[in-house]
């Protein structure tokens, strides 16, 4: 197997492509050869294994498969609110601006919505967040209402049957999955030239959006491991890709992600020192905005984009995630990981040592009693049964066909 490297070509208006070439055989061999592009494309390393999973790393034929709960005891993670509002409850700032100056009154219902590109980018956007509002204060704002009825009439026109029943309450999101508290964020699609996935973490006024992921009870220990390198390796091997971005999924990257099982009580300790060193460092380098210390910053304003661009980081920052990246690794094992391609085959080890008691059992012997369906072991428990979704989580599953229509790998025949 070739893992993935980007294709060249001397064609005008080339695509930007990514490659894997994978060999078969009619039958099995004792040596296989995995080829990596990822520290040099001139000079790629060739490697020696026993067998080629589906990720394209050496371990066992191991597949994920969509978990609605995560694996380990760790927060639930969910999508962010959907407008479902054909664009009438969002305002950029011009928008907002105009607003306010033909109805003041409005102000405290504007609150700022963040979806993967404003959080990245720093783009300031505002939402109509009327779920507080009385029937008496939104009627005394005229301007107000006809943004209502715009949405009103958004979702009578359309085609999805749930998407029209919404058009009842009008003036609310499609879908209100808000946090009441502090939430750990993790953009939907994010580039891959970054060596982390900017993450952070917001207050519960500040409106996420469905093209995110939240945490509602996320910590610094969780934010320390989600923006680690380890997570940087499993995300880059089994996450879908739009183009060649990353796409994190819920149910396929974070749930099936295998935490480490012995953390003690010194090393947690050390991981969020380290990450609140890191989010301090985010203000100071003029991250203000998107933060987990409500500082504004005094330098010029800076966005996550600037300072996770690996041309652009600051060296105090890129010297403190290296910091948590070793604390991290050493909470999985002691001996140091060479690459992300060490790294990913110890966590699919990992997992599978923590799903191993949730296999099923094998065929009984030919001529033994042959066992009734209760004495089989299910392959999962039900805290982690896939549930059967009822007619309003399937329109919401569709609505969230962004992510749950991407394949991530593995690559199959």
């Amino acid at each position: 197997a070739h893992r993935a490297f980007p294709w060249e070509s001397e064609a005008r208006g080339k695509a930007h492509v990514h490659v894997v070439i994978i060999g078969f055989g009619p039958t099995d061999v004792p040596a296989k050869f995995i080829t990596d592009y990822d520290t040099d494309l001139e000079h790629p390393t060739c490697t020696r294994v026993a067998n080629i999973n589906p990720y394209l790393v050496e371990g066992s034929d191991t597949v994920l498969t969509k978990l609605s709960v995560p694996l380990c005891a760790v927060p639930e993670i969910v999508f962010g609110s959907m407008p479902n509002d054909g664009g009438h409850l969002l305002l950029n700032q011009a928008e907002k601006a105009e607003l306010l100056e033909i109805e003041p009154k409005a102000e405290k219902f504007l609150l700022p919505f963040v979806g993967a590109e404003e959080f990245i980018n720093g783009i300031e956007r505002w939402c109509l967040w009327l779920a507080k509002a009385t029937a008496a204060e939104i009627r005394a704002m005229s301007a107000v209402m006809r943004r209502i009825e715009a949405v009103k009439d958004h979702r009578l026109q359309s085609a999805r049957a749930t998407t029209r029943a919404l058009a009842k309450q009008p003036t609310l999101f499609g879908e209100n999955r808000q946090p009441a508290s502090n939430y750990l964020l993790i953009p939907g699609v994010s580039s891959e030239t970054r060596n982390y996935i900017p993450i952070g973490f917001l207050r519960p006024n500040i409106i996420a959006s469905n093209a995110v992921s939240v945490v509602p009870d996320a910590t610094l220990y969780h934010f320390a491991i989600l923006t680690s390198t380890m997570h940087m390796a499993w995300v880059k091997h089994v996450c879908g890709r739009l183009e060649s971005r990353f796409r994190y999924s819920n149910q396929i990257v974070y749930n099936n992600f295998p935490w480490p099982t012995a953390v003690t009580p010194a090393q947690r300790e050390q991981l969020e020192s380290a990450a609140k060193h890191i989010l301090d460092l985010r203000v100071e380098c003029g991250d203000g905005r998107h933060g987990y210390l409500p500082v504004r910053q005094k330098s010029a304003a800076c966005t996550l984009a600037d300072l996770y661009d690996p041309l652009t980081m600051p060296a105090a920052l890129a010297k403190a995630h290296a910091a948590l990246d070793r604390a991290v690794d050493r909470c999985y094992r002691k001996e140091a990981f060479a690459s992300d391609r060490q790294r990913v085959e110890y966590l699919f080890q990992l997992y599978e040592q923590i799903t191993a008691p949730l296999a099923p059992v094998g065929k009984p012997k030919r001529g033994g009693r042959r066992k009734k369906a209760e004495d089989a072991v299910p392959a999962f428990p039900p805290l982690l049964a896939q549930q059967v979704p009822n007619a309003d989580q399937a329109a919401a599953d569709a609505a969230h066909a962004y992510f749950l229509h991407e394949e991530p790998p593995p690559y199959r025949v």
